[in-house]
């Protein structure tokens, strides 16, 4: 098929996009590697600084932050331009990876954290809707797959890599180890030439941003706390899910009024975001099912070492990667996305259905086929939902429509941990609360957190008890998986295509072709 831009302009544009599009990686790799590299990192970091009681603030203000301040960045970058802003977010990002490092306690660790996932925030939206500026829709396919294909890298080497610096170095150096890649991509990013934009006098919607941060706030606070916490009908969470549906309902209600809203209301009314937000929810939803829960199977049921659950894990995420860079490649060649989400999903189901099948003894290649149809199966989704909705959106809404996309993953992945969480620890504490046994007492609400110490001082009877409950309590959760992966295989087949448009809109991209 021919070239889907100009001849004589397509050169100079993707000399100026292969020349920064490394710098952009770079920035996504950091805002994506830090929600994995800290999880290895956590028990040595209450060693040193004490505050057991506080430690899953440590992950829960980074993934606050980053959630809330992705609509805002998303806005922002549609009024002031985005090369500014993306370096900001670099800079805040590197301010707070190096407190981070420097924390002598735990509430200091916890602020510098919330502070990273401010600059965060911006990471994830602007190396997006950058791509989003300089790349006409039809070839944009090719660079997203690679964006794409970063979340799955850092799911991987986040925990092997965050293990390997807190043995060898300190688990400072699990900070200190941003500096260097975003000093990098500052340098790249610093070459980058966007097109001008008019002088523009509209303020941001203030009013709405702080309905929504305070909304997103208490489903997140919810989502972490819920199960864990607090018992989920207990008066905090009962209390804060009142507030969220309250501020909510009137963010929704002051973005209607607003002269320039946040989150352009009218944007739902495209056919296109009205699903590809759902099903990106559903995605995110569903795949921290398989990111969490699996390599927890490898751990207890199996008995492998935290190190070597990470690497089982590889084969889905390795296999997400390179579908995601085929799938991105062959979209830029062929100009047509529609059925990729659709065949994607269905091979999600598919995995899904296995996955719920492992029990004890299941053997590793049974394990192996699940995560790789798994892996292919997101691989497929992931960067089409992101191109679909930059595409279905005028140039002016681009950051708008990423910061959607991204904010959705975000909110469905916390969801997804709550709710499997729930089905697991429900699930098992009933099986062995019914096995009559003394000796279980002390674990039995232990969770997730169960030390394979615990089970080996178990006699071998009741411990071959507790794993088959153990797995039995993971088949809910995949069964869950199965679930969501067929909502999402129905959402896909509810959009229609909307033609990859083949020329970049308008001056801003006779501007980009410019610089």
């Amino acid at each position: 098929m021919a070239r889907t831009v100009d001849a004589p302009a397509a050169p100079r544009l993707d000399r100026q996009v292969l020349i920064v599009f490394p710098g952009l990686m770079l920035g996504m790799l950091l805002a994506a590697l830090d929600q994995t590299i800290v999880a290895t990192s956590l028990p040595t970091i209450v060693t040193d600084l004490g505050g057991l009681t506080h430690l899953s603030w440590v992950a829960t203000s980074y993934l606050l932050t980053l959630c809330v301040s992705t609509p805002i960045y998303g806005k922002l970058g549609d009024i002031y331009g985005r090369k500014r802003l993306f370096q900001g977010a670099i800079v805040l990002f590197l301010i707070g990876s190096a407190l981070c490092g420097t924390a002598q306690s735990m509430t200091a660790l916890i602020a510098y954290r919330a502070l990273q996932g401010i600059g965060a925030g911006g990471l994830m939206v602007n190396s997006q809707a950058i791509i989003g500026d300089l790349v006409a829709p039809a070839e944009r396919g090719r660079y997203q797959g690679f964006m794409q294909s970063v979340f799955a890298f850092a799911t991987i080497a986040g925990p092997l890599l965050g293990g390997v610096l807190t043995q060898d170095l300190s688990w400072r150096w699990v900070f200190y180890v941003n500096l260097p890649i975003g000093i990098v991509a500052l340098v790249v990013v610093a070459t980058l030439k966007l097109p001008a934009r008019p002088r523009n006098r509209t303020r941001i919607d203030w009013p709405g941003a702080a309905l929504l941060s305070g909304g997103v706030t208490a489903v997140i606070l919810v989502t972490s706390w819920g199960g864990v916490t607090y018992a989920w009908l207990s008066a905090p969470i009962i209390g804060l899910s009142g507030v969220a549906v309250v501020l909510l309902a009137a963010f929704v209600m002051v973005e209607r009024r607003a002269v320039n809203p946040l989150l352009p209301l009218r944007m739902f009314g495209n056919p296109v975001l009205r699903v590809s937000v759902p099903l990106i929810f559903v995605i995110g939803f569903g795949m921290v099912g398989v990111a969490t829960f699996n390599p927890l199977y490898q751990q207890v049921v199996d008995g492998v070492s935290p190190t070597m659950s990470g690497l089982r894990l590889a084969p889905m995420m390795l296999s997400m990667m390179c579908t995601s860079v085929v799938v991105g490649q062959t979209i830029a060649r062929i100009g047509r996305y529609r059925w990729f989400p659709v065949v994607g999903t269905a091979l999600l189901v598919v995995g899904m259905v296995l996955l719920s099948l492992l029990e004890l003894g299941t053997s590793y290649g049974f394990q192996f086929v699940a995560l790789v149809v798994v892996g292919v199966g997101l691989g497929m989704v992931n960067p089409v939902l992101v191109l679909a909705a930059q595409n279905a959106v005028q140039p002016k809404d681009i950051g708008v429509a990423t910061s959607t996309n991204t904010f959705g993953r975000t909110v469905g992945s916390s969801f997804g941990v709550a709710v499997f969480g729930t089905i697991f620890a429900t699930r098992l504490t009933d099986a062995l609360s019914h096995s009559g046994s003394t000796a279980m007492s002390g674990i039995v609400h232990s969770g997730i957190n169960i030390s394979r110490a615990q089970i080996a001082a178990l006699p071998a009877p009741l411990r071959a008890t507790f794993l088959n409950a153990f797995a039995h309590a993971l088949h809910g959760v995949f069964l869950g998986g199965v679930v969501v992966a067929v909502l999402g295989s129905l959402l896909s087949l509810l959009p229609r295509e909307v033609p990859l448009r083949k020329r970049d809109l308008g001056a801003r991209a006779d501007a980009a072709r410019e610089g």
